[in-house]
């Protein structure tokens, strides 16, 4: 297992190498990427896009490897800064508190960030607790059920569209949603795959129900004002595609539920 995990580590070190090597930034670009001499990633805890905290206490996700792969590429250190939710990133990249982030790419929050082109496209869909008897999304649109949302999230702006009698409720962040599954006082819980799978991991008997509502379209994001440094990160955003990287980040990230992968 050790062997395993080192061999691993090397191939991420190596297509890091070549991701970093394939076009060098400019001191330009790493100040506009840059400006606090630090490349600053926002995260939030609970999705492998983002950041997920394994048994040994290791972090790991999407955003992490990617972030530091760019700031390696920009010759500057990482900062990781965290947050409780999806919608705290976005807000903080919006007034210039976070340099990177990885996100949906929704039209909603393309007017608050710069979105790079699209990683990996990811099914949205639904997780049930032990126990229910909801077994398809067909089932989900019922007057007795709570349909749980993250404040601030694609899906609690879109799911109001599609769903006419269940009642969704808005949850602080996804570790609240999954005590509110495991204690009954949520039927149904909405969001990527991605996550729900990493939910359905650590709560038994729950299930992720096949299908999917909609989807998201994950991006590296940037505040705006940032323009000139775009060229750039298009081109980092390539060349993790072509040297493995990516592939590589996602498969650390233990992430499921994807529609398309590089």
């Amino acid at each position: 297992m050790r062997s395993a995990h080192l061999k691993a580590l090397l191939v991420l070190v190596i297509a890091e190498l070549l991701a970093t090597m394939a076009i060098a930034q400019t001191p330009q670009d790493a100040a506009v990427l840059a400006p606090s001499g630090a490349l600053r990633v926002g995260c939030y805890p609970g999705s492998p896009i983002s950041m997920v905290v394994d048994k040994s206490g290791q972090r790991r996700g999407l955003t992490i490897d990617l972030g530091a792969a760019l700031a390696r590429r920009l010759a500057v250190p990482v900062e990781l800064v965290i947050f409780q939710r999806q919608g705290e990133v976005v807000e903080a990249a919006k007034i210039g508190a976070v340099d990177f982030l990885i996100t949906n790419a929704s039209p909603a929050r393309a007017r608050d960030v710069d979105f790079m082109p699209t990683l990996v496209s990811l099914e949205v869909g639904y997780i049930v607790p032990a126990g229910s008897s909801i077994s398809v999304i067909g089932d989900v649109d019922q007057s007795a059920i709570k349909i749980g949302v993250t404040k601030g999230s694609t899906s609690e702006n879109k799911l109001p569209q599609l769903i006419k009698f269940a009642r969704i409720v808005p949850v602080a962040n996804v570790t609240e949603a999954a005590a509110q599954l495991a204690a009954g006082e949520l039927q149904v819980f909405v969001t990527n795959k991605a996550i729900l799978f990493e939910m359905s991991d650590d709560l038994p008997g729950s299930r992720v129900l096949d299908g999917h509502w909609s989807e998201e379209h994950v991006a590296i994001a940037v505040p705006k004002g940032r323009q000139t440094a775009h060229t750039a990160l298009s081109a980092f955003v390539q060349d993790v595609k072509r040297t493995g990287l990516l592939s590589i980040a996602i498969d650390r990230a233990g992430l499921r539920g994807a529609i398309s992968t590089p």
